[in-house]
Protein backbone atom coordinates (compact mmCIF):
# COMPACT_ATOMS: atom_id res chain seq x y z
CA UNK A 1 0.00 0.00 0.00
CA UNK A 2 1.39 3.59 -0.57
CA UNK A 3 2.59 5.22 2.41
CA UNK A 4 -0.26 7.58 3.45
CA UNK A 5 -2.29 4.39 3.68
CA UNK A 6 -0.05 2.78 5.60
CA UNK A 7 0.23 5.29 8.24
CA UNK A 8 -3.25 5.02 8.69
CA UNK A 9 -3.29 1.31 9.01
CA UNK A 10 -1.15 0.99 11.27
CA UNK A 11 -2.27 3.76 13.86
CA UNK A 12 -5.51 1.68 13.56
CA UNK A 13 -3.81 -1.32 14.60
CA UNK A 14 -2.51 0.41 17.45
CA UNK A 15 -6.03 1.04 18.33
CA UNK A 16 -6.21 4.91 17.72
CA UNK A 17 -10.02 5.94 16.61
CA UNK A 18 -9.59 9.27 16.21
CA UNK A 19 -7.72 12.08 14.93
CA UNK A 20 -7.61 15.93 15.07
CA UNK A 21 -6.08 17.90 12.36
CA UNK A 22 -6.02 20.58 9.25
CA UNK A 23 -5.15 19.42 6.17
CA UNK A 24 -3.17 20.88 3.19
CA UNK A 25 -1.08 20.46 0.10
CA UNK A 26 1.29 19.12 1.36
CA UNK A 27 -0.93 16.09 3.59
CA UNK A 28 -3.83 15.47 0.33
CA UNK A 29 -2.84 12.14 0.36
CA UNK A 30 -3.03 11.35 3.77
CA UNK A 31 -6.64 13.30 4.01
CA UNK A 32 -7.04 10.82 0.51
CA UNK A 33 -6.81 7.70 2.37
CA UNK A 34 -8.76 8.90 5.28
CA UNK A 35 -11.76 8.56 3.35
CA UNK A 36 -11.80 4.70 3.35
CA UNK A 37 -10.04 4.83 7.19
CA UNK A 38 -12.17 4.31 10.49
CA UNK A 39 -10.59 6.60 12.14
CA UNK A 40 -12.84 9.73 12.95
CA UNK A 41 -10.89 12.60 11.51
CA UNK A 42 -11.87 15.91 13.69
CA UNK A 43 -11.52 19.20 11.52
CA UNK A 44 -10.12 22.09 14.08
CA UNK A 45 -10.24 25.43 13.08
CA UNK A 46 -6.78 26.20 14.42
CA UNK A 47 -3.65 23.69 14.27
CA UNK A 48 -2.72 24.55 18.03
CA UNK A 49 -6.08 23.66 18.71
CA UNK A 50 -5.55 20.58 17.22
CA UNK A 51 -2.50 19.50 19.26
CA UNK A 52 -4.24 20.65 22.51
CA UNK A 53 -7.45 18.17 21.43
CA UNK A 54 -5.08 15.39 20.97
CA UNK A 55 -3.97 16.15 24.52
CA UNK A 56 -7.26 16.39 25.60
CA UNK A 57 -8.10 12.93 24.63
CA UNK A 58 -5.01 11.34 25.89
CA UNK A 59 -5.47 12.54 29.46
CA UNK A 60 -9.16 12.26 29.55
CA UNK A 61 -8.66 8.62 28.67
CA UNK A 62 -5.26 7.39 29.40
CA UNK A 63 -4.62 6.89 25.43
CA UNK A 64 -2.30 8.08 22.86
CA UNK A 65 -3.80 11.72 21.51
CA UNK A 66 -2.85 12.03 17.58
CA UNK A 67 -3.07 15.39 15.80
CA UNK A 68 -1.34 16.11 12.18
CA UNK A 69 -1.17 19.21 10.16
CA UNK A 70 0.35 20.16 6.79
CA UNK A 71 3.85 21.84 6.37
CA UNK A 72 5.53 25.34 7.08
CA UNK A 73 2.35 27.17 9.03
CA UNK A 74 0.46 24.36 9.70
CA UNK A 75 3.28 22.86 11.62
CA UNK A 76 4.77 25.60 13.31
CA UNK A 77 0.87 26.60 14.55
CA UNK A 78 1.29 22.85 16.67
CA UNK A 79 4.37 23.67 18.29
CA UNK A 80 2.67 25.41 21.43
CA UNK A 81 0.21 22.75 21.78
CA UNK A 82 3.04 20.06 21.70
CA UNK A 83 5.11 21.80 24.16
CA UNK A 84 1.96 21.83 26.59
CA UNK A 85 1.86 17.99 26.19
CA UNK A 86 5.44 17.64 26.46
CA UNK A 87 6.41 19.53 29.53
CA UNK A 88 3.12 17.40 31.22
CA UNK A 89 3.94 14.33 29.80
CA UNK A 90 1.40 13.90 27.46
CA UNK A 91 1.50 10.83 25.07
CA UNK A 92 0.52 12.41 21.37
CA UNK A 93 1.84 11.27 17.58
CA UNK A 94 1.94 14.33 16.08
CA UNK A 95 2.22 14.02 12.33
CA UNK A 96 3.15 17.06 9.92
CA UNK A 97 3.45 17.14 6.04
CA UNK A 98 6.61 18.24 4.45
CA UNK A 99 7.61 19.25 1.18
CA UNK A 100 8.93 16.35 -1.35
CA UNK A 101 12.11 14.85 -0.43
CA UNK A 102 13.74 17.00 -3.83
CA UNK A 103 13.04 20.03 -2.41
CA UNK A 104 14.05 19.77 0.89
CA UNK A 105 16.26 22.52 1.91
CA UNK A 106 15.29 25.11 -1.24
CA UNK A 107 13.07 26.92 0.35
CA UNK A 108 10.14 25.35 -1.04
CA UNK A 109 6.70 26.64 -1.11
CA UNK A 110 5.46 26.36 2.36
CA UNK A 111 8.50 24.82 3.63
CA UNK A 112 9.92 24.78 7.32
CA UNK A 113 12.27 22.70 9.17
CA UNK A 114 9.83 20.74 11.31
CA UNK A 115 12.12 17.90 12.41
CA UNK A 116 14.33 21.02 14.17
CA UNK A 117 11.36 23.22 15.53
CA UNK A 118 9.82 19.54 17.22
CA UNK A 119 13.12 18.88 18.68
CA UNK A 120 13.37 20.27 22.12
CA UNK A 121 9.30 19.41 22.58
CA UNK A 122 9.04 16.06 21.31
CA UNK A 123 10.19 12.51 23.55
CA UNK A 124 11.63 11.23 20.10
CA UNK A 125 11.14 12.95 16.08
CA UNK A 126 11.33 10.71 13.05
CA UNK A 127 12.13 12.76 9.30
CA UNK A 128 10.66 10.20 7.31
CA UNK A 129 12.72 10.09 4.12
CA UNK A 130 11.88 6.80 2.45
CA UNK A 131 8.41 4.80 2.50
CA UNK A 132 10.22 1.76 4.07
CA UNK A 133 10.80 3.95 7.29
CA UNK A 134 7.22 4.42 7.56
CA UNK A 135 5.68 1.25 9.97
CA UNK A 136 9.43 1.66 12.16
CA UNK A 137 7.98 5.44 12.71
CA UNK A 138 4.41 4.83 13.42
CA UNK A 139 5.14 1.95 15.77
CA UNK A 140 8.19 2.54 17.29
CA UNK A 141 6.63 6.21 17.68
CA UNK A 142 3.50 5.00 19.71
CA UNK A 143 5.72 2.86 21.93
CA UNK A 144 7.74 5.75 22.44
CA UNK A 145 5.08 8.34 23.29
CA UNK A 146 3.14 5.19 25.07
CA UNK A 147 6.29 3.83 27.59
CA UNK A 148 8.62 5.02 30.31
CA UNK A 149 8.11 8.77 31.20
CA UNK A 150 5.28 9.98 28.60
CA UNK A 151 4.99 12.39 25.87
CA UNK A 152 4.67 13.83 22.20
CA UNK A 153 6.09 11.89 19.56
CA UNK A 154 6.97 13.85 16.08
CA UNK A 155 6.67 11.97 12.47
CA UNK A 156 7.65 14.52 9.74
CA UNK A 157 5.95 13.04 6.02
CA UNK A 158 7.31 14.48 2.84
CA UNK A 159 4.76 14.10 0.09
CA UNK A 160 5.85 11.85 -2.06
CA UNK A 161 7.19 9.92 0.40
CA UNK A 162 3.41 9.75 1.43
CA UNK A 163 2.30 8.57 -2.49
CA UNK A 164 5.13 6.15 -2.67
CA UNK A 165 4.75 2.39 -2.28
CA UNK A 166 5.80 0.75 1.49
CA UNK A 167 7.29 -2.83 0.71
CA UNK A 168 5.96 -5.36 2.42
CA UNK A 169 9.44 -6.48 4.15
CA UNK A 170 9.11 -3.36 6.28
CA UNK A 171 6.06 -3.90 8.30
CA UNK A 172 8.30 -7.22 9.86
CA UNK A 173 10.77 -6.10 12.04
CA UNK A 174 10.21 -5.49 15.82
CA UNK A 175 9.98 -1.64 16.71
CA UNK A 176 8.79 -2.09 20.63
CA UNK A 177 10.76 0.82 22.86
CA UNK A 178 13.28 -0.58 24.62
CA UNK A 179 11.85 -0.97 28.37
CA UNK A 180 12.29 1.89 30.73
CA UNK A 181 14.56 1.81 33.63
CA UNK A 182 13.87 0.56 36.79
CA UNK A 183 15.81 0.02 39.88
CA UNK A 184 14.68 -0.55 42.86
CA UNK A 185 17.72 -1.36 44.76
CA UNK A 186 17.05 1.05 47.48
CA UNK A 187 13.67 -0.42 48.22
CA UNK A 188 14.72 -1.66 51.79
CA UNK A 189 15.70 1.76 52.82
CA UNK A 190 12.84 3.32 51.95
CA UNK A 191 10.97 0.86 53.66
CA UNK A 192 13.26 1.34 57.32
CA UNK A 193 12.22 5.17 56.39
CA UNK A 194 8.43 4.76 56.15
CA UNK A 195 8.58 1.77 59.54
CA UNK A 196 10.21 4.60 61.40
CA UNK A 197 8.22 7.45 60.41
CA UNK A 198 6.20 9.35 63.13
CA UNK A 199 4.44 12.05 60.96
CA UNK A 200 5.06 10.81 56.97
CA UNK A 201 3.12 12.14 54.32
CA UNK A 202 2.52 11.72 51.01
CA UNK A 203 3.26 14.52 47.89
CA UNK A 204 1.59 12.85 44.69
CA UNK A 205 2.46 14.46 40.99
CA UNK A 206 0.86 13.68 37.69
CA UNK A 207 3.78 10.88 36.82
CA UNK A 208 1.49 9.08 39.43
CA UNK A 209 -2.01 9.72 37.15
CA UNK A 210 -0.15 9.11 33.76
CA UNK A 211 1.19 5.30 36.24
CA UNK A 212 -2.93 4.66 36.90
CA UNK A 213 -1.63 4.28 40.71
CA UNK A 214 -4.49 6.06 42.38
CA UNK A 215 -5.78 2.40 44.09
CA UNK A 216 -2.08 2.19 45.34
CA UNK A 217 -1.83 5.34 46.57
CA UNK A 218 -4.74 5.68 48.45
CA UNK A 219 -4.02 1.96 50.19
CA UNK A 220 -0.60 3.47 51.27
CA UNK A 221 -2.30 6.41 52.61
CA UNK A 222 -4.12 4.56 54.60
CA UNK A 223 -1.48 2.45 55.70
CA UNK A 224 0.43 4.82 56.99
CA UNK A 225 -2.26 7.03 57.98
CA UNK A 226 -0.65 9.72 55.90
CA UNK A 227 -1.92 12.65 54.17
CA UNK A 228 -1.71 13.54 51.02
CA UNK A 229 -1.04 16.67 49.28
CA UNK A 230 -0.97 16.74 45.76
CA UNK A 231 0.63 18.69 42.61
CA UNK A 232 -1.79 20.99 40.59
CA UNK A 233 -0.98 17.72 37.92
CA UNK A 234 -2.44 14.68 40.65
CA UNK A 235 -5.45 16.60 41.41
CA UNK A 236 -8.10 13.53 42.23
CA UNK A 237 -5.29 11.39 42.54
CA UNK A 238 -7.67 10.25 45.32
CA UNK A 239 -11.30 11.90 46.45
CA UNK A 240 -10.61 15.46 47.58
CA UNK A 241 -13.29 14.47 50.41
CA UNK A 242 -11.14 11.90 51.71
CA UNK A 243 -9.53 12.75 55.62
CA UNK A 244 -6.58 11.98 54.55
CA UNK A 245 -6.78 14.53 51.47
CA UNK A 246 -4.88 17.77 51.90
CA UNK A 247 -5.59 19.21 48.49
CA UNK A 248 -2.94 20.88 46.25
CA UNK A 249 0.20 22.02 47.23
CA UNK A 250 1.40 25.28 45.64
CA UNK A 251 1.80 28.75 45.03
CA UNK A 252 -1.96 29.07 44.96
CA UNK A 253 -2.55 25.59 47.26
CA UNK A 254 -4.18 24.71 50.19
CA UNK A 255 -2.65 25.82 53.74
CA UNK A 256 -3.20 22.28 55.39
CA UNK A 257 -0.91 20.87 52.53
CA UNK A 258 2.03 23.72 52.99
CA UNK A 259 2.30 22.77 56.72
CA UNK A 260 2.10 19.68 56.76
CA UNK A 261 4.78 19.37 54.52
CA UNK A 262 6.75 21.69 56.81
CA UNK A 263 5.35 19.72 59.52
CA UNK A 264 6.27 15.72 58.16
CA UNK A 265 9.31 14.04 59.00
CA UNK A 266 9.23 11.60 56.09
CA UNK A 267 7.73 12.73 52.74
CA UNK A 268 7.43 10.19 50.11
CA UNK A 269 7.24 11.98 46.55
CA UNK A 270 5.58 9.86 43.84
CA UNK A 271 5.77 10.57 40.32
CA UNK A 272 6.74 15.00 40.82
CA UNK A 273 9.56 17.05 38.99
CA UNK A 274 9.34 19.36 43.09
CA UNK A 275 8.53 22.40 40.51
CA UNK A 276 9.05 25.77 41.74
CA UNK A 277 5.16 26.22 41.62
CA UNK A 278 4.36 23.26 43.64
CA UNK A 279 7.15 22.28 46.59
CA UNK A 280 9.70 23.90 45.19
CA UNK A 281 10.75 26.03 48.14
CA UNK A 282 12.33 23.40 50.11
CA UNK A 283 14.97 25.03 52.10
CA UNK A 284 12.25 26.15 54.93
CA UNK A 285 11.94 21.95 55.49
CA UNK A 286 13.94 20.94 58.78
CA UNK A 287 16.73 19.07 57.96
CA UNK A 288 15.68 16.70 60.06
CA UNK A 289 13.07 15.60 57.21
CA UNK A 290 13.76 12.67 55.15
CA UNK A 291 12.40 12.73 51.53
CA UNK A 292 11.76 9.44 49.46
CA UNK A 293 11.61 10.18 46.00
CA UNK A 294 9.69 7.75 43.18
CA UNK A 295 9.85 8.64 39.51
CA UNK A 296 9.77 6.82 36.06
CA UNK A 297 12.52 9.56 34.63
CA UNK A 298 15.68 8.93 36.25
CA UNK A 299 16.74 12.46 35.45
CA UNK A 300 13.72 13.71 37.67
CA UNK A 301 14.03 10.96 40.44
CA UNK A 302 16.17 12.19 43.35
CA UNK A 303 16.51 15.41 41.76
CA UNK A 304 16.29 17.32 44.94
CA UNK A 305 18.95 17.79 46.80
CA UNK A 306 17.51 16.89 50.01
CA UNK A 307 16.58 13.16 48.83
CA UNK A 308 17.66 10.36 51.00
CA UNK A 309 16.15 7.28 48.51
CA UNK A 310 15.66 7.39 45.07
CA UNK A 311 13.69 4.60 43.31
CA UNK A 312 13.54 5.18 39.73
CA UNK A 313 10.96 3.46 37.78
CA UNK A 314 6.50 3.22 37.30
CA UNK A 315 5.12 4.41 39.91
CA UNK A 316 2.24 1.82 40.42
CA UNK A 317 5.21 -0.90 40.78
CA UNK A 318 6.85 1.38 43.27
CA UNK A 319 3.88 1.67 45.32
CA UNK A 320 2.85 -1.82 45.26
CA UNK A 321 6.36 -2.96 46.08
CA UNK A 322 6.24 -0.18 49.18
CA UNK A 323 3.27 -1.52 50.17
CA UNK A 324 3.79 -5.47 50.11
CA UNK A 325 6.71 -4.91 52.07
CA UNK A 326 5.57 -3.30 54.81
CA UNK A 327 2.47 -5.19 55.37
CA UNK A 328 1.31 -3.76 58.93
CA UNK A 329 -1.26 -0.89 59.31
CA UNK A 330 -1.03 1.79 61.58
CA UNK A 331 -3.45 3.19 64.04
CA UNK A 332 -4.26 6.55 65.49
CA UNK A 333 -1.72 8.99 66.74
CA UNK A 334 -1.02 12.38 67.30
CA UNK A 335 0.02 12.67 63.27
CA UNK A 336 -3.37 11.63 62.33
CA UNK A 337 -4.82 14.32 65.10
CA UNK A 338 -2.55 17.28 63.92
CA UNK A 339 -4.04 15.91 60.19
CA UNK A 340 -7.45 15.87 61.15
CA UNK A 341 -6.85 19.27 62.92
CA UNK A 342 -5.80 20.87 59.64
CA UNK A 343 -7.90 19.53 57.25
CA UNK A 344 -10.83 20.67 59.53
CA UNK A 345 -9.17 24.08 59.37
CA UNK A 346 -8.79 24.20 55.61
CA UNK A 347 -12.38 22.92 54.61
CA UNK A 348 -13.79 26.68 54.11
CA UNK A 349 -16.67 26.89 51.33
CA UNK A 350 -16.65 30.57 49.92
CA UNK A 351 -20.25 30.67 49.17
CA UNK A 352 -21.51 34.25 48.88
CA UNK A 353 -24.88 35.37 47.46
CA UNK A 354 -23.80 38.58 45.24
CA UNK A 355 -23.65 40.53 42.41
CA UNK A 356 -21.15 40.53 40.41
CA UNK A 357 -20.64 36.62 41.21
CA UNK A 358 -17.79 35.78 43.07
CA UNK A 359 -15.49 32.89 41.82
CA UNK A 360 -15.50 31.19 44.74
CA UNK A 361 -19.48 30.73 44.79
CA UNK A 362 -19.41 29.67 40.98
CA UNK A 363 -16.70 26.96 41.61
CA UNK A 364 -19.35 25.86 45.04
CA UNK A 365 -22.01 25.64 42.38
CA UNK A 366 -20.09 23.45 40.40
CA UNK A 367 -19.13 21.30 43.04
CA UNK A 368 -23.13 20.96 44.10
CA UNK A 369 -24.98 20.62 40.29
CA UNK A 370 -22.01 18.57 38.30
CA UNK A 371 -22.52 15.03 37.65
CA UNK A 372 -20.52 12.48 39.61
CA UNK A 373 -18.47 11.54 36.64
CA UNK A 374 -18.06 14.52 34.50
CA UNK A 375 -14.93 16.03 33.80
CA UNK A 376 -13.29 19.37 34.07
CA UNK A 377 -11.00 21.37 32.47
CA UNK A 378 -9.44 24.97 33.01
CA UNK A 379 -7.44 27.74 31.07
CA UNK A 380 -4.74 29.31 32.58
CA UNK A 381 -4.69 32.59 34.91
CA UNK A 382 -7.21 33.00 37.75
CA UNK A 383 -9.96 30.88 36.25
CA UNK A 384 -7.34 27.78 36.90
CA UNK A 385 -6.22 28.62 40.85
CA UNK A 386 -10.04 29.43 41.33
CA UNK A 387 -10.36 25.69 40.57
CA UNK A 388 -7.89 23.67 41.36
CA UNK A 389 -8.12 24.96 44.91
CA UNK A 390 -12.12 25.01 45.12
CA UNK A 391 -13.35 22.16 42.74
CA UNK A 392 -13.58 18.89 44.59
CA UNK A 393 -12.22 16.23 42.10
CA UNK A 394 -13.38 12.51 42.93
CA UNK A 395 -11.13 10.20 40.76
CA UNK A 396 -8.47 10.55 38.69
CA UNK A 397 -8.46 12.41 35.05
CA UNK A 398 -11.67 14.08 36.44
CA UNK A 399 -9.37 17.36 36.71
CA UNK A 400 -7.48 18.27 33.57
CA UNK A 401 -5.03 21.61 33.15
CA UNK A 402 -2.35 23.08 31.86
CA UNK A 403 0.42 22.42 34.27
CA UNK A 404 4.02 23.41 33.65
CA UNK A 405 3.50 25.27 30.53
CA UNK A 406 0.59 27.20 31.72
CA UNK A 407 -1.03 27.56 28.43
CA UNK A 408 -3.76 29.86 27.93
CA UNK A 409 -6.46 28.76 25.28
CA UNK A 410 -5.82 24.97 26.57
CA UNK A 411 -8.96 24.28 28.27
CA UNK A 412 -11.44 24.45 25.82
CA UNK A 413 -9.79 22.67 22.92
CA UNK A 414 -8.48 19.92 25.64
CA UNK A 415 -12.31 19.70 26.55
CA UNK A 416 -13.79 18.93 23.40
CA UNK A 417 -10.59 16.54 23.39
CA UNK A 418 -12.07 14.51 26.00
CA UNK A 419 -15.29 15.11 24.83
CA UNK A 420 -14.24 12.71 21.94
CA UNK A 421 -12.74 10.31 24.37
CA UNK A 422 -15.96 10.30 26.11
CA UNK A 423 -19.19 11.22 24.88
CA UNK A 424 -21.57 10.53 27.23
CA UNK A 425 -20.13 12.63 30.15
CA UNK A 426 -20.50 15.83 30.95
CA UNK A 427 -17.28 17.92 30.51
CA UNK A 428 -17.07 21.34 31.52
CA UNK A 429 -14.56 24.10 30.52
CA UNK A 430 -13.48 26.51 33.07
CA UNK A 431 -12.07 29.72 31.26
CA UNK A 432 -11.32 32.98 31.23
CA UNK A 433 -12.85 36.04 29.19
CA UNK A 434 -9.28 36.76 28.32
CA UNK A 435 -8.12 32.86 27.26
CA UNK A 436 -11.71 31.85 25.31
CA UNK A 437 -11.05 35.00 22.72
CA UNK A 438 -7.50 32.94 22.00
CA UNK A 439 -9.88 29.69 20.84
CA UNK A 440 -13.25 30.50 20.27
CA UNK A 441 -13.47 29.66 16.73
CA UNK A 442 -13.09 26.02 17.93
CA UNK A 443 -17.40 26.74 18.70
CA UNK A 444 -17.30 26.16 14.94
CA UNK A 445 -15.52 22.48 15.69
CA UNK A 446 -17.78 21.69 18.84
CA UNK A 447 -20.88 22.78 16.95
CA UNK A 448 -20.08 20.53 13.69
CA UNK A 449 -18.41 17.38 15.29
CA UNK A 450 -21.78 17.50 18.01
CA UNK A 451 -19.17 17.33 20.74
CA UNK A 452 -21.74 19.33 23.07
CA UNK A 453 -19.72 20.69 26.02
CA UNK A 454 -19.97 23.45 28.37
CA UNK A 455 -17.72 26.38 28.96
CA UNK A 456 -18.11 28.62 31.95
CA UNK A 457 -16.22 31.83 31.06
CA UNK A 458 -15.04 33.68 34.60
CA UNK A 459 -15.68 37.46 32.81
CA UNK A 460 -14.02 40.20 34.66
CA UNK A 461 -13.43 42.52 31.73
CA UNK A 462 -9.29 41.76 32.64
CA UNK A 463 -6.14 39.44 32.23
CA UNK A 464 -6.55 38.38 35.96
CA UNK A 465 -4.12 36.83 37.15
CA UNK A 466 -1.17 39.20 35.53
CA UNK A 467 -3.64 42.02 37.03
CA UNK A 468 -3.33 40.74 40.21
CA UNK A 469 0.39 40.59 40.22
CA UNK A 470 0.10 44.19 38.94
CA UNK A 471 -1.85 44.78 42.19
CA UNK A 472 0.42 42.99 44.54
CA UNK A 473 3.44 43.85 43.26
CA UNK A 474 3.81 46.64 41.21
CA UNK A 475 1.43 48.92 43.18
CA UNK A 476 -1.42 49.04 40.74
CA UNK A 477 -0.14 49.71 37.84
CA UNK A 478 -2.33 47.86 35.45
CA UNK A 479 -0.60 47.91 31.91
CA UNK A 480 -1.44 45.70 29.40
CA UNK A 481 -4.50 43.75 31.07
CA UNK A 482 -7.84 45.18 30.94
CA UNK A 483 -9.93 43.81 28.54
CA UNK A 484 -11.85 46.74 27.05
CA UNK A 485 -14.53 45.72 24.47
CA UNK A 486 -15.29 42.15 25.03
CA UNK A 487 -17.43 40.50 23.09
CA UNK A 488 -21.03 39.45 24.08
CA UNK A 489 -19.58 36.08 24.33
CA UNK A 490 -23.19 34.23 24.06
CA UNK A 491 -23.76 36.10 21.27
CA UNK A 492 -20.68 34.91 19.96
CA UNK A 493 -21.50 31.16 20.93
CA UNK A 494 -24.54 31.79 19.31
CA UNK A 495 -23.14 32.68 15.80
CA UNK A 496 -21.05 29.38 15.75
CA UNK A 497 -24.95 27.64 16.64
CA UNK A 498 -24.09 26.82 19.89
CA UNK A 499 -25.94 28.16 22.69
CA UNK A 500 -25.54 30.40 26.05
CA UNK A 501 -26.65 32.30 29.06
CA UNK A 502 -25.70 35.14 31.25
CA UNK A 503 -25.39 35.18 34.78
CA UNK A 504 -24.79 38.59 36.73
CA UNK A 505 -26.29 37.14 40.17
CA UNK A 506 -25.16 34.56 41.86
CA UNK A 507 -28.71 33.05 42.36
CA UNK A 508 -28.68 32.38 38.91
CA UNK A 509 -26.10 30.32 38.62
CA UNK A 510 -28.05 27.19 39.25
CA UNK A 511 -30.60 27.44 37.00
CA UNK A 512 -28.00 28.47 34.25
CA UNK A 513 -25.38 25.26 35.05
CA UNK A 514 -28.01 22.85 35.33
CA UNK A 515 -29.43 23.74 31.44
CA UNK A 516 -25.88 24.26 30.40
CA UNK A 517 -25.20 20.28 30.87
CA UNK A 518 -28.32 19.14 29.45
CA UNK A 519 -28.40 21.26 26.31
CA UNK A 520 -27.09 18.64 23.92
CA UNK A 521 -25.43 21.49 22.40
CA UNK A 522 -22.17 23.32 23.18
CA UNK A 523 -22.87 25.73 25.66
CA UNK A 524 -21.44 29.09 27.27
CA UNK A 525 -22.06 30.18 30.78
CA UNK A 526 -21.03 33.84 30.82
CA UNK A 527 -20.51 34.39 34.15
CA UNK A 528 -19.73 38.53 35.20
CA UNK A 529 -17.44 38.25 38.37
CA UNK A 530 -16.43 40.69 40.75
CA UNK A 531 -13.59 42.18 38.90
CA UNK A 532 -11.19 43.21 42.54
CA UNK A 533 -11.75 39.17 43.40
CA UNK A 534 -7.80 37.98 43.64
CA UNK A 535 -7.17 33.88 43.40
CA UNK A 536 -6.19 33.69 47.06
CA UNK A 537 -4.07 32.00 49.21
CA UNK A 538 -1.17 32.57 47.10
CA UNK A 539 2.73 32.87 48.01
CA UNK A 540 4.72 35.17 46.26
CA UNK A 541 7.10 34.13 43.69
CA UNK A 542 10.32 32.73 45.72
CA UNK A 543 8.23 33.55 49.23
CA UNK A 544 7.97 31.26 51.87
CA UNK A 545 5.81 30.32 55.17
CA UNK A 546 5.42 33.91 56.20
CA UNK A 547 4.39 35.42 53.25
CA UNK A 548 1.12 33.74 52.25
CA UNK A 549 -1.21 36.76 50.95
CA UNK A 550 -4.98 35.09 52.59
CA UNK A 551 -7.30 37.81 51.24
CA UNK A 552 -10.42 35.54 52.50
CA UNK A 553 -8.91 32.25 53.28
CA UNK A 554 -9.44 32.55 57.56
CA UNK A 555 -6.90 29.51 58.17
CA UNK A 556 -5.25 30.69 61.88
Amino acid sequence: MRGSKAVLTLLEQEGVEVMFGYPGGSTLPLYDDMLSSNIRHVLVRHEQCAAHMADGYARASGKIGVCDSTSGPGSTNLVTGVATAYVDSSPMLVLTGQVTTSALGNQAFQEADSFSLMMPITKHNFRVLSPRDIPEAVKRGVAIATSGRMGPVHIDLPSDVQKAEVPEDAYKADFSAPPALEDFSALSDAIKILKSAERPMLLVGGGAIWSNAGPEVMKLAEMLMAPVATTIMAKGIIPEDHPLCLGIIGMHGRESARKAFLEADTILAVGTRFSDRSAGNQSELPLSTKIIHIDIDPGEAGKSARTQVRLVGDAKRALAAIIDSLAAQRGESAWTERVAEMVANCSCEIDLTSSPVLPQSAICEINRTLPHDAIVLTEVGQNQMWAAHFFKAKYPRQFITSGGFGTMGFGFPASLGAKCAFPEKTVVDIAGDGSIQMVAHEFATAVSENLPVVVCVFNNGWLGMVKQWQKLFNNARYSGTQLNNNPDFVKLAQAYGADGVHVERSSELKEALTNAYKAGVPYLVDIHLEAEEDALPMIPAGGGAHDVIRGRCTWK
